[in-house]
């Protein structure tokens, strides 16, 4: 009980500057396209809308440089505090902490009106009731259709969620020796044992790209990715997966140091595949540290992504505005000047409708060789928790 205290009380102190922390409010030199002002009215009672994130320095600086003066110029009545929950999945879970002490204490108004969260915490959030079913009612909703926006990890997120963002799993490949990279999983089956120890990856512990590659490995092989990823578990449906995995680990492969390994073994010619993140290789690519030649594919069935999650507090003081923000983050408008074309990440809503709004630069980057249809039919899901979980363990365990 003690722990638990503790526990609860750091989180609470990690968050306590949600009401009081200040934001960015002033107006950007470009409005988001698509948003226009007008929206509030000068008359209008100023409202502060209260939101934290979860995630690295890079969620904050996306919310309170970019997204909050361009909300607060359509809507110039609502100005937004963001507040840093921390990194990681902790991140996540202080905000749930932090709701769930104010629920259980039966304060009213809570604190933090809107969040930005992880896949992790939302079976917790739904259960407990501590986000409210709000997408049905934006005017957006109609974008909101992408399969991370009904399925997290098992849990029917359908209506509580408007996906921010997706960071998806793709193979990295050297288009100098490979012409013709394999467009499935069994061709890339086949490449492997003609190529020994030219493909890398870093198995199921060193990075989520290489527990990535295996799920989807799973996936091609039971065909069966709708339970896996949906649930519900039954240790049954994990007996065949001994000798899938096994024949996996008996490929000629390079095992690599974690994510950022792979992407290093790419740039160096060591491996010429390996399954990378979109938004890392793109990184490395603007910095210089990675080689104009690695291009990437996304093979048949589909390869696992990740999402990152805007949520409305059950206990908000402020639901409209609330409400008003993620509708706003749900804009294909918005997302392809801030999401894709500033941070370059994969829209969390429906690509195809972000994809009409890119500029041409952003689509060459980011489309070329992905194309946006590709990635609405197959940017998958990770398994549900029990299957991952068992997933890693007969890896570990196969010889």
């Amino acid at each position: 009980m003690k722990k638990f205290l503790c526990t609860l009380l750091a989180a609470a102190m990690v968050l306590s500057l949600a009401a009081c922390s200040s934001g960015t409010t002033g107006s950007p030199s470009n409005p988001a396209s698509g948003a226009s002002a007008g929206n509030g009215s000068a008359d209008q009672k100023p409202v502060t809308l209260s939101f934290a994130t979860a995630g690295d320095t890079n969620m904050s600086e996306f919310f309170n440089d970019e997204i909050a003066p361009a909300f607060h110029e359509k809507y110039p009545n609502i100005t937004v505090k963001v507040t840093a929950a921390g990194v990681g999945d902790d991140g996540s879970r202080n905000i749930y902490t932090k709701w769930k002490a104010q629920k259980d204490a039966g304060k009213t108004g809570w604190d933090i009106d809107a969040a930005c969260v992880h896949q992790s915490a939302m079976g917790n959030l739904i259960s407990e009731g501590l986000v409210d079913k709000y997408v049905p009612d934006i005017s957006n909703a109609k974008y909101v259709t992408t399969e991370s926006s009904k399925f997290s990890l098992g849990t029917n997120v359908e209506g509580y969620v408007v996906p921010l963002f997706l960071s998806q799993i793709v193979l990295g490949y050297n288009s100098k020796t490979v012409q013709t990279p394999p467009k499935s999983y069994d061709e890339l089956e086949s490449w492997i044992k003609a190529h020994p120890k030219k493909f890398g990856y870093n198995g199921v512990t060193g990075g989520m790209s290489g527990v990535g590659f295996v799920a989807g490995w799973l996936y091609n092989k039971t065909k069966d990715y709708d339970t896996l990823a949906k649930g519900p578990y039954s240790a049954d449906k994990t007996a065949g997966w001994g000798k899938v995995i096994k024949d996996l680990k008996s490929l000629p492969v390079t095992y690599t140091q974690g994510n950022a390994g792979t992407l290093d073994l790419l740039n160096r010619g060591e491996i010429d595949i390996g399954p990378v993140w979109v938004d890392m290789l793109l990184l490395w690519k603007s910095d210089g540290r990675m080689s104009k030649d690695v291009k990437m594919i996304l093979p048949e069935p589909g390869m696992p992504g990740q999402p990152m999650y805007l949520v409305v507090g059950s206990g908000s003081a402020q639901k409209d505005a609330a409400e008003k923000f993620c509708d706003f983050l749900a804009d294909p408008a918005v997302q392809a000047k801030y999401v894709v074309g500033k941070y370059t990440w994969y829209p969390g809503i429906d690509s195809n409708a972000v994809f009409q709004a890119c500029t041409q630069e952003t689509k060459d980057l980011l489309f070329k060789e992905v194309t946006a249809d590709e990635l609405s039919k197959k940017a998958l899901s990770l398994p549900i928790t029990e299957y991952s979980q068992a997933m890693q363990k007969i890896y570990a365990e196969s010889k």
